[in-house]
């Protein structure tokens, strides 16, 4: 028996708080939000620091400031300037999915605290391999994983933090269903937190490290964001869906345009999108570098609230509404405007989600590039694409496809978002659909979207084509083949074209052909944007942590290769860094997935040395164009990058990696930057860097460094020699220089700029944030 929370509201002047209490006994009727002890919603407060900030600015606020800095720690004495100063801010929640809580969690543990001191949940969503069907491959994955998911589960009840277990679903859509609410700040360890922002929350991607002080009862520090507005007219309709909004706006910011900002839509066409739909949108704004993405509260939310059993917090947020919307004559560091009326459906890539084409116009590309036509897979499904509506559209085409004796031509997958979305599609019939279409249901987890694909229908190599509804396309991420040429598109275009077989198929003007010859056109899709017969919970997925947990054992065997607990790293020697190799010069774009891999690289994301095996063998070397071949200085002889890291560690050689624009966009891994820290890395110099990538370089004692003047990224040769002078002094505004020593005896010298802020230089002081934690307790 498991209890539904109950809510008490107290009546304050002028304002409610909500209070809600620890108990779940009987299982709802609809899912309900699971709060861990001590959670309370507090719009009086936030309320507060909004006065007191708006006061002290003079002018009115965006709505990302509203939220931003009503979470302030200081709101009186915060200084706060856009782009430029670091914000101090008390989140509400945090939430880690299962390949990145490992060691968020491994690092809480290192910290010696007793317990979390917000509500934080660990989601059970990434180590779940497609390979057959949903059951099978979730009965396989709880084999495979045990020993991983039982530390996670005793971690979470030794330490306060709520635990769903495998099958429950992927984390952003749980935090939807239950824990997203408008004028709430929470951080998750993975890039697509902003997912949230669907409801009106301010949701931030970060690094487990990060995590750790937010639990740890620390105040988090967040460069003060820019804020971007999308003003949104007309409305949606026919083919056009929410996801055609965020593959128009990455077109127009690229994969980096929305670095250091958050997006805020507003404007008419609000209205004409589901809450749901602002999610996606929101979701895939981590492919632009936003910081997140944010929609202002509205009736949809109201609608989606009451669906999801909230509705008392519906009711708050509707007498809190001025503080949920932004105010009248805000100013935006940039406006794009988007008319939703005249959109059209979009898809892109390949290889890079930034890449937007019209549907009408991508045959045509394709052809032109030498792109293979033929759809070998559609997928739909993912955290950004795996709502009812989502879902209710596409099983639309695929009962007209079997209405007229059609089936998919590609192979066709469909990856339900949560289990109450999977048991709620089951139930009305969406799922049968689906499957008499020639669709496989995958369990609710990541499954491909994060390479956790078990591929067999294309041979490693063979150049081939995709099409998804995910939100990341890069070269080899879903399955790693780097032949695969990746779509990023939404679910009703996958539908179409899964049902085709083809790029070069528009389903607003092109023909289909029935079983019996008839020449047929899709109609647009449609669905409902919430069930009529309220949600269906499924099976009971979540365990709630215990008061007591004294007797709690949380166990890390020293033999086992999925777990190992963290030493701490060494401190700086108060010496500047002298003669640092260059590991790698890195050619052109360097995501986490190059420094990082997924995929099968997932179960070692709870043992550092294990994983630290697949640092940068996805990045290109300069020097010969090749993946995972470099030179090993000290020998003479290639090797892989991890193996030529460990022998200069072992030899006391420090080492330097230098790379392109953009360094570390994609995910929040902070895999990316513990496995250099762990192999002798001391510096990253790049010309520019992705927000959560550099953070999390700073957190574990690594020196992330830009070049001054890009140009000078040409200087550096790879068997160079790199010294880092002038950290004596190292403060912050105050660049250090490079002296770049080449193999014939002449030098280079550089400048080279940070971002660090006084707290951060003492991480650097310490060896990491976590040990300057522990330095101050």
């Amino acid at each position: 028996m498991r209890t539904i929370c109950c809510v008490d509201l107290v009546l304050g002047e002028g304002a409610r708080r909500l209070h809600v209490s620890a108990a779940f006994n009987a299982k709802p009727k609809v899912a309900m939000s699971r709060f861990e002890p001590g959670t309370s919603i507090s719009y009086e407060k936030l309320h507060e620091n909004i006065d007191i900030v708006r006061k002290r600015l003079n002018r009115p606020l965006t709505l990302s400031e509203k939220i931003v800095y009503g979470h302030l720690d200081d709101p009186v004495g915060q200084d706060i300037a856009r782009g430029r100063t670091y914000l101090r801010l008390r989140p509400d929640r945090v939430a880690m999915q299962d390949a990145t809580a490992q060691m968020a969690m491994l690092q809480f543990i290192s910290s010696g605290l007793p317990k979390v001191a917000v509500p934080s949940t660990i989601h059970c969503d990434h180590l779940i391999e497609a390979q057959i069907g949903g059951v099978e491959d979730l009965k396989r994955a709880k084999e495979v994983n045990q020993e991983v998911y039982n530390f996670l589960a005793t971690a979470g009840a030794k330490y306060g933090v709520g635990f769903w277990k495998p099958g429950s679903g992927i984390i952003h859509q749980i935090i939807l269903e239950n824990y997203a609410y408008p004028g709430v700040l929470l951080i998750g360890t993975d890039s697509h937190t902003p997912n949230g922002g669907g409801l009106g929350s301010i949701c931030i991607g970060v690094g487990g490290a990060d995590a750790v002080d937010v639990m740890a009862g620390i105040p988090w520090e967040l460069k003060c964001p820019n804020v971007i507005g999308v003003k949104l007219t007309g409305s949606l309709s026919g083919w056009t869906s929410p996801k055609d909004v965020i593959l128009k706006v990455a077109g127009i910011l690229t994969v980096k345009g929305g670095t250091g900002a958050i997006v805020e839509y507003h404007g008419p066409g609000v209205d004409s999108i589901s809450c749901t739909g602002m999610a996606t949108i929101c979701n895939m704004g981590a492919e632009i570098g936003a910081t997140t993405s944010v929609f202002p509260y509205n009736h949809r939310m109201k609608t989606y609230l009451n669906k999801t059993g909230r509705a008392d917090i519906a009711a708050l947020a509707d007498e809190h509404k001025d503080d949920l919307v932004p105010d009248k004559g805000c100013k935006y560091d940039q406006v794009i405007e988007i008319n939703l009326s005249e959109l059209k459906p979009h898809i892109n890539g390949p290889f890079t989600p930034d890449l937007a084409h019209p549907v009408s116009e991508i045959g045509a590309v394709a052809e032109k590039n030498g792109w293979p036509l033929e759809v070998k897979v559609g997928l739909i499904g993912s955290c950004t694409n795996s709502s009812y509506e989502d879902m209710g559209r596409a099983a639309s085409l695929a009962k007209q496809a079997l209405d007229k004796g059609l089936k998919c031509k590609a192979a066709f997958t469909v990856t339900p978002g949560s289990e109450q979305i999977r048991a709620t599609i089951e139930r009305d019939g969406f799922s049968k659909i689906l499957r008499d279409v020639g669709g496989v249901v995958l369990a609710n987890a990541c499954g491909p979207c994060i390479g956790q694909w078990d591929r067999k229908d294309v041979k490693m190599g063979e150049k081939n084509t995709i099409v998804t509804s995910y939100n990341r396309n890069f070269t080899s991420r879903n399955d790693a083949n780097p032949a695969t040429h990746a779509f990023v598109t939404s679910p009703e275009i996958v539908t179409a074209l899964a049902i085709a077989g083809t790029l070069k198929f528009d389903p607003e003007t092109d023909y289909l052909t029935a079983a019996n010859g008839e020449k047929f056109k899709l109609e647009p899709p449609n669905g409902d944007e919430l069930p009529a017969r309220d949600f269906d919970p499924g099976q009971d997925t979540y365990q709630h942590p215990p008061a007591e947990s004294g007797s709690v054992m949380v166990d890390v065997s020293p033999t086992s290769t999925r777990l190992q607990l963290l030493e701490p790293f060494d401190k700086w020697n108060g010496k500047d860094l002298e003669d640092l190799q260059v590991l790698i010069k890195v050619k052109g774009k360097c995501t986490t997935d190059h420094i990082s891999a997924a995929g099968p690289w997932l179960k070692f994301r709870g043992h550092l040395d294990n994983i630290s095996n697949n640092m940068l063998i996805g990045a290109i070397n300069i020097e010969n164009d090749a993946v995972n071949k470099i030179k090993n200085r000290l020998t003479g002889e290639y090797g892989g990058v991890p193996d030529v890291a460990r022998h200069y560690k072992a030899n006391g050689l420090s080492w330097v990696v230098v790379g392109d624009d953009n360094y570390g966009e994609g995910s929040s891994r902070e895999h990316a930057a513990l496995e250099p820290r762990h192999l002798g890395g001391r510096v990253i110099l790049v010309k520019s860097f992705a927000r959560i990538h550099e953070t999390n370089l700073k957190k574990q004692g690594m020196l992330p460094l830009t070049f001054t003047d890009p140009t000078d990224y040409d200087k550096i040769r790879p068997d160079d020699k790199i010294s880092i002078t002038g950290l004596a002094t190292f403060a912050p505004g105050k660049p250090l220089k490079g002296v770049v020593k080449h193999g014939d005896g002449s030098q280079d010298i550089i400048t080279l700029n940070h971002t660090f802020n006084e707290n951060q230089v003492e991480w650097f002081h310490a060896g990491s944030a976590l040990n300057r934690m522990k330095e101050l307790q």
